[in-house]
């Protein structure tokens, strides 16, 4: 996306780019929705003579491609936490605080909530395991619940990241974003001529780190200054750019199948998405001032995280109750896809809403406490970060069990505290 100059009279002031933006915090609001509603679409149980069987209903399906079109919405998800990051972390340093603060705040902010979602989570398969459940469907549960915790390691990083990013921003804006993308084309082309599928997830840095960055450009004014027509031609080139990656074959329609591991036409959506927002930007403003739309936003952003680490437990718990429902009135359960299984679909929907609404506000407090002290010591909070992300690996590797899970809330108590200032020295200071 070209930046071009803009007349003094356009460009949006310091001020403006200090305070929350309702409106940005409306569209992420609506992107945790569209994780919990995609995430419910593709989790499926039937019963069979041997028992109940977990399975990815989008499996196979043509109705997963342009459902990811519409809530594919991970990596506008990222260029939001580009624009919100960096106007934190200057509001951070406006008011004498240190790259090591917000940093530590990050990793409590994230860390602390996946601490007890990942414990509870592991303490209940046990109790599944006591009471009989047999041993594959809580290894199952157990697998699917870890898949969606990639974005949490993920986003710890980038976020650990962002003050490095920013400053490369302010230095050197262009050529900073232009490095990553191009390091994130280079993978793929690396994956497709090496045939080894496992470079491509080298990409769950550069993808993400990229549209992060494009988060700065929005928040820095840059964006916005651009023309209209140059941001609704930057939009469409990027749109059909998409589309001619899937009629070459050089991407999967899928934008699902793009993120694991993540491609670099996930960052053609991400400018498209990106140009979509700035030029409407102030119409989702007005809407988001709706009384209504605002009451939903502010219930979700404080409990965002929250909502993200439990909506899985949700979904694996429904399918559970689903099944065991079916099983003691010796019912049959609908076929996946079938036209009896989308009849269901509003109804699983909305309880699954409703159910991740109730667990929100149940340990929406843990989220929202607030951050202690943080360390001075930069290199404490590198091996917070490397411990915090190993916990999450191990769970995304060897899958959540109640050994595993003891073992990542331990990592990441170990994380949490590194990142604290050491209390000895904040009593005597």
């Amino acid at each position: 996306m070209a930046i071009a100059e803009a007349p003094q009279r356009s460009a949006p002031t310091a001020r403006h780019f200090t305070t929350r933006d309702p409106g940005i915090d409306f569209i992420r609001a609506l992107c945790v929705l569209g994780v919990v509603l995609l995430h419910s679409m593709m989790v499926g149980v039937t019963v069979t003579a041997s028992g109940p069987v977990f399975e990815n209903a989008s499996d196979g399906t043509a109705w997963i491609a342009p459902l990811s079109w519409i809530l594919q919405v991970m990596p506008l998800f990222f260029v939001i936490a580009g624009f919100s990051g960096l106007l934190a972390y200057r509001r951070v340093r406006e008011s004498g605080g240190t790259p090591a603060e917000f940093i530590a705040a990050r990793i409590h902010r994230l860390l602390l909530p996946a601490t007890f979602a990942i414990g509870i989570v592991g303490v209940a398969l046990a109790m599944l395991a006591v009471a009989g459940v047999p041993a594959d469907l809580i290894a199952v549960a157990g697998f699917r619940y870890g898949q969606p915790l990639w974005f949490l390691g993920v986003f710890l990083i980038c976020q650990a990241l962002l003050p490095a990013l920013a400053e490369a921003h302010r230095r050197a804006p262009l050529l900073t974003i232009g490095a990553l993308a191009a390091a994130a084309v280079t993978v793929d082309v690396m994956r497709s001529l090496t045939g080894l599928d496992g470079l491509g997830f080298i990409n769950l840095a550069f993808v993400w780190m990229t549209l992060q960055q494009l988060g700065f450009f929005l928040a820095d004014g840059s964006i916005d200054s651009m023309s209209r027509r140059n941001r609704m031609l930057a939009g469409i080139a990027a749109a059909t750019a998409l589309i001619l990656t899937f009629v070459c074959g050089i991407y999967s329609p899928d934008l699902i199948a793009n993120i694991n591991p993540p491609t670099a036409a996930l960052l053609l959506v991400g400018v498209a998405h990106t140009a979509a927002l700035s030029l409407f930007r102030n119409q989702i403003a007005q809407f988001s001032r709706r009384p209504r739309v605002a009451a939903f936003t502010r219930f979700v952003t404080p409990r965002t995280m929250t909502i993200y680490l439990w909506h899985m437990p949700v979904l694996l718990a429904m399918a559970g109750a689903t099944a065991l429902y079916a099983i003691s009135i010796g019912i049959a359960l609908p076929e996946l896809n079938s036209i009896e299984w989308w009849i269901g679909r509003p109804l699983w929907l909305a309880t699954a809403l409703a159910c991740t609404t109730t667990i929100a506000m149940i340990f929406a407090r843990i989220e929202a406490q607030r951050a202690p002290a943080a360390t001075g010591s930069l290199r404490r909070l590198s091996v917070a970060i490397l411990t915090g992300a190993t916990a999450v690996v191990m769970l995304l590797v060897f899958g959540t069990s109640l050994l595993t899970a003891c073992s990542a809330v331990l990592i990441l108590v170990l994380s949490l505290r590194l990142a604290r200032a050491d209390s000895a020295r904040v009593a005597v200071s």
